[in-house]
């Protein structure tokens, strides 16, 4: 585990909705309408490269799901049926998840547990970031999954 800062992201994607239990199964469904839709996007920084992104608290209706992402560049046009967000720079405690995708909350427990031991406080309102820096590639098991969990903290 470790502490970063990232700059600002511009990202444009896909935005997910649905009952808490079910997002196991359609963010997976979104990433591939997403994969399917990639060439619609302008000025993609790194296409390998996705990016989920989500407020951690149910705070407010325009806050809530899950958002599929890649970051661009400059959001100049958002393709039909997208959407576009902007992540400002933020200081992020940082986990590797490696397996199921049914099996990330437990990581985001392991993390949220070093980030109390480390006397950091977790900002819940504030955008977290899941970044998979190889998203689709050949050979992954079912919902296996490889990706860094950002969960911002002050």
């Amino acid at each position: 585990m470790k502490i970063v800062e990232l700059n600002t992201k511009k990202l444009v994607g896909i935005r997910v909705v649905c009952p808490g239990e079910q997002y196991v199964s359609e963010i997976p469904r979104a990433v591939e309408q997403l994969k399917e839709r990639l060439s619609e996007i302008k000025e993609v920084v790194n296409p390998a490269r996705l990016i989920g992104a989500f407020v951690a608290g149910d705070f407010s209706e325009e806050e809530d799901g899950y958002w599929v992402c890649v970051e661009v560049d400059e959001v100049k046009e958002v393709p039909a049926g997208m959407v576009s967000i902007v992540v400002p720079g933020q200081k992020y405690a940082v986990l590797r998840h490696t397996g199921p995708n049914t099996e990330i909350r437990n990581s985001y427990e392991k993390l949220h547990q070093w980030i109390a031991d480390n006397q950091h406080e977790r900002l819940p309102r504030a955008w977290h970031l899941e970044i998979t820096e190889e998203w689709g590639q050949k050979g992954a098991v079912g919902n296996d999954i490889v990706t860094d969990l950002y969960d911002t903290i002050k």
